[in-house]
Order: C-alpha cells, then structure tokens, then sequence
C-alpha cells in the first residue's frame, strides 16, 4: 500500500473493524439464541466482507486499475439490468453499442475530460442507439426499448460512473485523502444511511412512505436515517473531505435522502418486472443492483456537489 494516503488506510481499517465487530455480534447471537435462524445475517456479513475487500483493492492500487474496477461494476450492473426487462429480438446487435459505451466513458474519466464524461451518454448515446434502431426497421415497441435501453446505461453506467470521476478528483481539492477519500466518504455514508433507515424504521416505523413500492420504508425511518447519517457526515467531513460545517450538513441530507429515492426508484422497477430481488450474485443481498440502488443517485449528486464547490 505504497503511495497511498495515511487518511485512506486509517478509513479503511476503520471500516475492517466495523466489519469485525459485526461478525462479533453474529457470533455472539448465534451463541445465545441457537434456534434462530441467523443465516441470511452472517451470509449478509461474508459479502460485506467480500464486498468491502474488493472495494478497499480498488482504492489503494493502481489508478487504471481503479477504472476498470468501476468500469467492470457498471458492466455487471448493466448486464443485470439488460437480463431483468424485456429486450426485443432486433435491438440484440444494439445492445453491443450499449456495452461499448462503458470503456468509453470511463476511457473520458481516465483522461479527465469532463466535458465530455457528462455528455457522452446523456447526449451522444441518446441520440445514436435510437437511430441504430431506426436503422434495423422494427417499429413494433420502439418507444419502450428505446427509453428502457436508455434508462438502464443512465442508471447502471453514467451515475455509478461518478465514483470513478470522484475517485480521480484532484488532491489540490482535497488535502484530506484525495479522490480515494471522497469515495469511501460517500459509499461509507450511502451504505450506512440503508442500514440507519432499517433500523430506524424497525424500530420506530408506523407511517408507510410508499406502501405500493417499498412497505418497509416508513417516515420514522427515513427521518432517522436522514438525522444520523447527516450527523456522521458533520463527524467525518474534516477527516475525509474539503467540506466545511454547512457543507458537511448539505451533504448528509443529499445523500440520505438521496439513497431512499434511489432505493424505492429500484423497488418501483423491480416491482414492475415482477421480481424480489435483481440477481444473487451477493448472498444475502441479492444482485449487483440491489447494492448500487442508493448510489445510482447519490453517486452524481455528490459529485457535482463537490466538483462546484471545491474542484
């Protein structure tokens, strides 16, 4: 872990400990109450484990590397996105115009070429895979592959993009860690924001939010959530980030209530296609998406949040 900043190591480790601390408990429930069934919570605990692993690999070792890592994520995400809705027969030799977009957005974070990182697939591919459909003749439920096509690279690729766009942000910006501490900073607060607004809203909830899309989210929770974890960012900005005390505070309930949109948007989805979860590559999880849905929003608010105020 050569070259990497002491900040980074210490948020790392941090969150190792989290980790172990977490195994601890599960250990110790198990130990006391040995008939109930706590098998989801440790498989949950192993993928964080995974999860958090891979994710602190990404962040120490070699900056392209770090790309691909990002790029592979968006990939998968895609992928898992594009296995889920209803795709037509004609749009197949589309869909490689779509993961060819990937390396090429990602190719503009490498390059630090923000203009066209925020275009290239809002506008260029926007404009181009409608026109690739044109082209094959099948008019038959063109509006619907088009906007779902569309909508899938905006969530999967160009918002989870931003992490590598944070990640590459310009140490003059942030004394504290750089780009890498922006990043951990951010996936810190939107995971730990999902947990505070299920334990908040286990514990408290009696007023559904969105009964019809997410039943478990309640306002007790999301209040919560959006309290503690605004009051975590106030703790943790002056060691991970630029941000002052007011921008500290504006960060914490961007990213709180920027996490439940992302997350009840992902439900809506998923409720709509008739499925409970997007996959089951992490055990007690679910899929790549069901992970990233906070971020999918938190993601670019954060980003342009910071990128405005100190890049």
């Amino acid at each position: 872990m050569l070259g990497v900043d002491p900040v980074v190591v210490r948020a790392i480790a941090g969150v190792l400990v989290l980790l172990v601390v977490a195994s601890a408990i599960a250990w110790f429930l198990r130990r006391i109450r040995p008939r109930h069934d706590f098998r989801e919570l440790v498989s949950r605990i192993r993928s964080w484990w995974i999860m958090a692993g891979v994710f602190a690999l990404a962040m120490v070792l070699d900056r392209t590397i770090s790309l691909a890592f990002f790029g592979l994520i968006s990939f998968l995400a895609l992928k898992e996105y594009l296995s889920l809705i209803p795709t037509r027969r004609a749009d197949r030799r589309v869909l490689l115009w779509a993961y060819l977009s990937i390396p090429v957005q990602y190719l503009w974070i490498g390059y630090e070429w923000y203009g066209l990182f925020v275009i290239w697939i809002p506008v260029y591919a926007f404009l181009f895979l409608p026109l690739r459909m044109v082209l094959i003749g099948e008019t038959t439920g063109f509006l619907r592959a088009a906007g779902t096509l569309h909508w899938g690279l905006v969530t999967t690729v160009f918002s989870i993009s931003h992490l590598a766009a944070l990640l590459i942000f310009p140490d003059a910006g942030n004394p504290h860690g750089g780009g890498p501490a922006l990043v951990l900073f951010l996936v810190f607060l939107t995971q730990f924001n999902d947990v505070a607004q299920y334990i908040w809203g286990k514990s408290l909830g009696r007023h559904k939010v969105a009964p019809t899309v997410s039943p478990g989210k309640t306002l007790e929770g999301v209040l919560g959530g959006l309290a503690t974890t605004t009051v975590l960012a106030w703790l943790l900005a002056g060691y991970l980030t630029p941000l002052d005390t007011r921008e500290s505070l504006i960060a914490g309930v961007m990213i709180s209530l920027g996490g439940f949109i992302g997350d009840i948007v992902m439900s809506a989805l998923k409720r709509d296609l008739g499925v409970k979860d997007s996959g089951s590559m992490l055990p007690g999880h679910g899929g790549i998406l069901d992970r990233l849905d906070s971020l999918t929003y938190t993601a670019p608010l954060f980003f342009h949040f910071v990128y405005y105020t100190h890049g």
